[in-house]
Formats: C-alpha cells, sequence, structure tokens
C-alpha cells in the first residue's frame, strides 16, 4: 500500500511544474483548461505555422516542425502542452522530399486517388490504405493528415473531383469512415474536408453555395453524417465557401446545430487555410465552433483577446472550445512522445498501392479482337493474349510516358518513384516500340521545359512541385503509325487528364478530347485494324473525359484514374489478365458534360451559357458570386435515372474477364433495421470478385423522390468459377428517410419498398420487396436557404 501511495505521489508530481502548474494529461483536462491565461487559451486556437510554400509564420514562436507540412496547433511548454502538426493529404503524406544540409529522403507512398480509391468499392481495402497512411503519418513525425476528401461531384467540371469519392453520399461515407477508421487505428488523426459543399473550385473562397436543406442534408452533408456516426474523426475541415449565405467557417447551424447537436461530434473543427478574412471576424468563428484557426496569424490571437476583454466573445466559448482543443491533443503522437523513425516502410505500401489501383481500375469497354474469326464465340480483346508474355506494342500518347499518378495542389504527394506505361509493361514481360518510346521521351523532356518556361507567375499550382503536369498532346502521322503496324502486335493510347487545386476543369479542352487526341485515336485504331490487331485506350485521369464520340473506335477502354506511384504496373496488371478487372464507376459518365443540370449554374460553363443567352435569349443562371443548386436532389444518377437520360457509362458500371449471376435476393425487416441478401455465383471462366449494390424504390408519399437511391453494396471475396458467395447487408431504416423541410425531420414514409439488386444501376439483376414502417427522426431545423430557387422537379 505504502509503494502504491508512493508511485501515485511521484505521478502526480510529475504532471506538475516546479511552480505548481499542471502538466497536460488525459486526466486533468479541466485543471490545465483552469490553469491556462487568457492569452495562452486564445492562442491555442489559433494555427501556430504555416510552412506550405516554405516560409516560416508563426504564432508563439514555433515554425513547422515537419519541413513541407502544412501547419500546426501551438505548443504551450510551460503546461505541457506540445505543438502537433497538420499535413497535407488525403493520397499520402505531403512534406519535403529533402531537407537542407540532410542526405535522407523523406519521400512518401503516393496512393490511389479518392475517385479510385471510392471505385474499388473495397471498405476493407480501403482501411488497409488508411492504415498505411496512418503509419507514414506518425513516423514522419506528423499528427493529422488532411483529409479525406468528402464533397460531391457535384459537376464533372470541378477541379478536385479526382479528391473525392463519388456523386453519392452513401458510397462517400462508407469509403470515408473506412480510410478514416483506417488512419486513426495507427494512432493518428485526420481531417475530413471540406465542410461543406465545396463543389467547385471558382471564386472557392467567397461563393455562395445556395441549396435547399433538403439537397444538404440527403447529400452534400449525407456523407459526412456518415463518417462522423461510423468513425468519429479527430478533426473536420470547414470549407471556405459560403453555404446560404454565410461562411462555412463562421456558420454555427452547421458547424454545432448540425454537426455536433444532430451528429453528436465529439472532435475538434478547423478552417480550411485562410487566415483572417473580409466581412468574417475570429470571434464569430470562436462562437460558430471552429477549434482552430488555419494557418494562423498573431492578430487573430488578438483579436479573441479583444473580445472576451469587451464582452463581445464569452469566455464559455473560448474554454469550450480550448477543452475540445486539449481532448484532441491527448491523442496525439506528438503528446505521446511517439518516437518517429522517419523511415516507414515504402516497398510494403507500395503493394498496397499496387492492390489498392488494380480494384479501383474499372474496364469499361472489351470488345472482340479484330482478328477473331466469324461465326462462334470471338475472342475479346483483354486480356492481352498469352498474358502479354512476349508481345510488343505500340504506345502512343505523352502519358503513357509522363503517367500521372495523382493530382496537383495540396493533394499532390512527393514519391519516390512513378511507374509509367513503359516500365509497368516491360515488368510485364511486354516490350514497347524502342521509336515510339524515343520519340515521346525526348518531347515529355522537351514539353516539361517549355510549359515551365511559360507558365504565368500567377498559376502556382503548375510547378512540378505542387504535382506531375500534363503536356499537350503531339500528332503522329500516317506514316509513323504504319511502321509502328509492322512491328507491334496491339496498340495502347493514353489519354491523360490533370486537374487540381484552385481551378475548375475547362469543358472543351480538359472534360472533352482536344482536336489532336481524337486524331490519334482514329488514325491509330484505323491502320492497326486493317491489320487485325487491337487498340486499347487507357484513361489516366481522376475525372470523368467525354467518351461518346470515339469509344466506338477502340477495342476495350481501360479508366486507369490517377491510381498512385505503381500505376504503371497496376494497369499492366489488368492487361495482362494477372488480375481480374472489378473495378466500378462512382460518377455517372454522361454523354456531354451539359447533361448534368447542375452544369446550368456552374461558374466554368458562365461562357457557355452566355453564348446560349446570346443565341436564344434564355437568362444566365450561372454566377461568379454565387451558386444556385436549382437541380436539387437531382444529382448525378438521381437525375439520369429519374427523368431516363441516355448516358455514356452508367454509375456502379464496370465490366470484368468473368461473369456472375445473381439469385436468391431476400429482404427482412426487423424493427428499425432491414437485412438485405444476394446470392453472387461466379458463372464465366476466371476467378474474380464483384459489386451487389443495392438500390432502393420508395413508394410514392407526400415527399417527390429520385426513381432509386443506393442504400447498400458489398464485394465478394474473389471467386473461383462455379463458387458463389451470399452476401448480406444491413440498411438501417432511418437511411430510407427523405428529410422533410417542414417538419425539420427526416421522414420514412410507411408503405412497400422494392430493393432492386445489381451490378449498376442501370443492370439490375433481381429485387424483393418489403413493407417498412413510418419512422420519423427530429433534427434541428438549419441552415434554410435565404433565396427562393427554382427547383428542379418531375
Amino acid at each position: 500500500m505504502k509503494k502504491t501511495i508512493l508511485t501515485a505521489l511521484a505521478a502526480t508530481t510529475c504532471m506538475m511544474t516546479m511552480n505548481g502548474q499542471p502538466k497536460l494529461s488525459a486526466t486533468n483536462i479541466d485543471e490545465v483548461l483552469q490553469a491556462m491565461t487568457l492569452e495562452e487559451k486564445a492562442r491555442l486556437l489559433v494555427g501556430g505555422a504555416n510552412n506550405f510554400f516554405g516560409d516560416q509564420a508563426v504564432v508563439g514562436g514555433e515554425a513547422t516542425l515537419v519541413a513541407g507540412a502544412a501547419g500546426t496547433s501551438p505548443e504551450i511548454a510551460r503546461l505541457g502542452i506540445p505543438a502537433t502538426v497538420l499535413t497535407d493529404g488525403p493520397a499520402g503524406v505531403r512534406i519535403d522530399p529533402t531537407r537542407k544540409g540532410d542526405s535522407q529522403t523523406y519521400y512518401a507512398t503516393g496512393f490511389p486517388i479518392g475517385t479510385c480509391l471510392a471505385s474499388t468499392w473495397n471498405t476493407e481495402l480501403v482501411g488497409k490504405v488508411g492504415e498505411a497512411i496512418g503509419n507514414e503519418t506518425k513516423e514522419y513525425r506528423c499528427d493529422v493528415i488532411l483529409g479525406p476528401g468528402m464533397n460531391l461531384h457535384r459537376s464533372p467540371l470541378c477541379g478536385r473531383n479526382f479528391e473525392y469519392y463519388s456523386e453519392d453520399p452513401f458510397v462517400t461515407g462508407k469509403i470515408g469512415a473506412a480510410y478514416i477508421n483506417g488512419v486513426q487505428s495507427q494512432g493518428a488523426g485526420v481531417s475530413a474536408k471540406h465542410f461543406a459543399v465545396n463543389s467547385q473550385e471558382t471564386e472557392r473562397t467567397s461563393v455562395d453555395e445556395r441549396v435547399s436543406q433538403r439537397a444538404l442534408r440527403e447529400l452534400y452533408l449525407r456523407g459526412f453524417e456518415i463518417a462522423v456516426r461510423e468513425s468519429q474523426p479527430w478533426t473536420i475541415m470547414s470549407s471556405y465557401n459560403q453555404v446560404n449565405g454565410q461562411y462555412s467557417m463562421g456558420n454555427r447551424d452547421l458547424l454545432t446545430s448540425i454537426l455536433r447537436d444532430d451528429w453528436g461530434y465529439k472532435g475538434i473543427v478547423m478552417t480550411d487555410w485562410i487566415g483572417i478574412r473580409q466581412g468574417l471576424p475570429t470571434i464569430t468563428e470562436v462562437q460558430a465552433g471552429n477549434d482552430l484557426m488555419e494557418p494562423g496569424q498573431p492578430a487573430q490571437v488578438n483579436e479573441i483577446i479583444e473580445g472576451v476583454k469587451s464582452g463581445k466573445l464569452s469566455m464559455a466559448d473560448v474554454d469550450r472550445n480550448v477543452r475540445r482543443m486539449l481532448e484532441y491533443i491527448v491523442k496525439t503522437p506528438s503528446f505521446h512522445k511517439y518516437p518517429a523513425t522517419n523511415k516507414p516502410d515504402l516497398k510494403g505500401h507500395a503493394a498496397i498501392t499496387r492492390q489498392t489501383a488494380c480494384e479501383g481500375i474499372v474496364l469499361l469497354k472489351n470488345g472482340p479482337h479484330p482478328a477473331s474469326p466469324r461465326g462462334g464465340e470471338p475472342r475479346l480483346t483483354l486480356p492481352l493474349g498469352g498474358g502479354g508474355g512476349g508481345l510488343t506494342v505500340a504506345l502512343f500518347g505523352e502519358n503513357s510516358y509522363n503517367f500521372l499518378p495523382g493530382g496537383v495542389g495540396s493533394g499532390c504527394v512527393h514519391t519516390p518513384y512513378v511507374v509509367d506505361m513503359v516500365e509497368g509493361l516491360k515488368n510485364a514481360g511486354i516490350k514497347s516500340s524502342e521509336s515510339l518510346t524515343d520519340i515521346y521521351r525526348k518531347y515529355v523532356d522537351y514539353a516539361r521545359v517549355k510549359f515551365q518556361y511559360e507558365r504565368h507567375p500567377a498559376k502556382w499550382f503548375q510547378t512540378e512541385e505542387m504535382g506531375p503536369q500534363k503536356y499537350p498532346e503531339i500528332a503522329v502521322n500516317a506514316i509513323a503509325i504504319g511502321k509502328e503496324v509492322q512491328g507491334a502486335d496491339a496498340a495502347i493510347v493514353t489519354i491523360g487528364r490533370q486537374a487540381g487545386e484552385g481551378i475548375d476543369r475547362d469543358l472543351e479542352t480538359e472534360f472533352n478530347l482536344i482536336p489532336e487526341e481524337r486524331q490519334l485515336i482514329i488514325d491509330v485504331c484505323q491502320a492497326f485494324h486493317a491489320a487485325g490487331k487491337p487498340v486499347v485506350v487507357i484513361i489516366n485521369s481522376g475525372s470523368v473525359i467525354e467518351t461518346a464520340s470515339w469509344n466506338s473506335y477502340p477495342d476495350a477502354i481501360v479508366c486507369a484514374w490517377q491510381p498512385g506511384e505503381e500505376g504503371g504496373n497496376s494497369v499492366a496488371d489488368i492487361l495482362t489478365g494477372k488480375v481480374c478487372p472489378s473495378g466500378k464507376l462512382t460518377m455517372t459518365w454522361p454523354l456531354a458534360a451539359t447533361d448534368h443540370p447542375s452544369t446550368r449554374n456552374f461558374p466554368g460553363l458562365v461562357d457557355f451559357y452566355t453564348y446560349q443567352v446570346a443565341r436564344t435569349g434564355e437568362r444566365k443562371l450561372a454566377n461568379y458570386d454565387f451558386t444556385n443548386h436549382e437541380e436539387d436532389i437531382y444529382v448525378g444518377y438521381r437525375y439520369f435515372d429519374t427523368f431516363n437520360k441516355e448516358v455514356s457509362y452508367p454509375f456502379g458500371f464496370g465490366l470484368s474477364y468473368t461473369t456472375f449471376a445473381y439469385s436468391k435476393p431476400a429482404v427482412k425487416v426487423s424493427g428499425n433495421n432491414v437485412t438485405v441478401s444476394v446470392t453472387v455465383k461466379n458463372t464465366g471462366k476466371v476467378a474474380g470478385k464483384e459489386v451487389a449494390q443495392v438500390y432502393v424504390t420508395a413508394p410514392k408519399g407526400q415527399i417527390e423522390k429520385s426513381a432509386q437511391e443506393l442504400k447498400a453494396f458489398a464485394k465478394t471475396r474473389e471467386l473461383k468459377p462455379g463458387e458463389s458467395e451470399t452476401l448480406t447487408m444491413q440498411i438501417p431504416v432511418r437511411m430510407l428517410a427523405s428529410f422533410d423541410e417542414a417538419g425539420s425531420q427526416w421522414l420514412t414514409e410507411g408503405g412497400n419498398y422494392t430493393f432492386n439488386i445489381g451490378a449498376s444501376s442501370r443492370d439490375i439483376r433481381c429485387t424483393a420487396t418489403a413493407k417498412v414502417g413510418q419512422y420519423t427522426e427530429k433534427v434541428s431545423n438549419a441552415l434554410a436557404p435565404k433565396v427562393k430557387l427554382n427547383l428542379l422537379k418531375q
């Protein structure tokens, strides 16, 4: 007993300074809070430093602790409060790979981008990616990675769609929660972003996103809600933009009423990197529920202090936020003095990257090989004959040689290497044309130098430091293509697209193919088909592109996305049949970008609709100061399926090298839960995985609804030919609800619900029905629009 008492006294003493001041621990947060001065409290709520561009802006005396990290929370040494380090993401840890006077390198694994991760539909695998990223975050002495990106693909022209998962909030929430749980299982944190409705980059720091309460709840907030309820992220990042007339960073409805009161969020909220902003006092951000102002400026500390002294800001609000900061800090590696090695397992994580990319790659087309004999079952183009070994291919397109592993901006990762198509095919035993390789390698070197020399200084994202750049495509004439036909067994044309932070995509040059690209595909296909040889197009893009005008020419089309540092190896694994493709689209690929109703109110199309106004006298709807979400709930497949619009590739689509049969659909309602099951059988000739998707059609009621909504999905294990697996999925009745604005409630209307189970939203294999009772759930009456919106109706 005496020994126990002495030990306890010693431990208590260790938590005190020589002056009797407490030192922070997980059990004395209230005591530390009481001991803090007003200045210390204000400092803790303002970011400590910003070293994103190599500067050393500091608050309170400490610079960023890890070179190239985005920022910190401040240290208060007197009370044992350490600084914590925030690093950009979400496709990997973004820090400086080299440091002055240090021979060691600090490269991080470049994982597949968000669209590729989501296209795996494999939450277990995404969790493993999260674990690897969490490990690298911690080993590189960081505490929080700024990701995942969880905004919706409202329009295919958003510049940061590559970071985001889907046009569907359920996929977004499930994939996001898997990523978060993976990272946080390693003792590092995340910052789910950008909360909320950051669905465009044009004027992102000021635009007012005007959207109905229903669309907010059902679409733009739902993914975050799922992630909060299933993973409790350590931090959430409030977005730059306004939501219904109020900046997200100072929006109490958003950050307190919905996030904390309705959803039960326990972590901290930090701002996106903007500091002091016109028209939004820091004290308003504190009051709204923003706990950490990033990157942090001394004037913000002073404003908080003066706000309390003048009575404009209550000490209760300050103490509430400081307590949440302390609760966050005691979780971190910095607090626990984790012995970071600066040497994560890059080789092991590269293997995870390669596997994940393979599962996220989507096979869009696999037609008959042009040399297939007429009559009988045709031989398909992919996988390449004999597993590809011994073949020679002609590689066209500058992105075959300048393969894009990820996007640009804060989401790029400094990787130790990138496997391009030449190297990936070589590793699979496939030769590439020496002449084309020589031409394109020299062109890429030239284009890189020219691109940087001609770059406008204001375009900060167009530097190699901010991510790999896309260079203009070059033409290859008929004579050169003819020479390649003679020596190659097949042709591969890679079409690349780059996008990123700060700018949205151009309709004509980044969504559509440019004339040089379209002509290259046509010319290569004509020449190789004349010789009975196949052509495969690889899409190396983080976002959707137009395909309807050219997809009839090649024999196969593979959407590789931006698959991370192992990209060339992953694509080769698919082309050779080493891996059977199982990726599925998490967004609709329209015939044209303007088929999306959202594009009528998307700033990137102002010029397009100005032309329309001049031609037809139609009212111009797009504006740089605000965006009216007049499509309401009809985003993505919710629009295309409800209004029966033709598309290039539907939501959930993806081909395989094998075939699957669905049988024995069953639905059981028990209390407030619905259980859906289906048996999936591999009826083909090779092993593969399948994703079963459950789309629910609600009975007609008082609230207008889309034709169907995704409510569950599951991916099989790898099934051998003839093997079956029964998948069982749970759907809470509350997830069947629509948002009833009049009652400020979630409402699942009673009646017969149809559960459509299929391989995509337009490939339903079996159905089952069940009677579901009414369910209601009252929530805050928050975020009402301040202007009348002309909402799309059926």
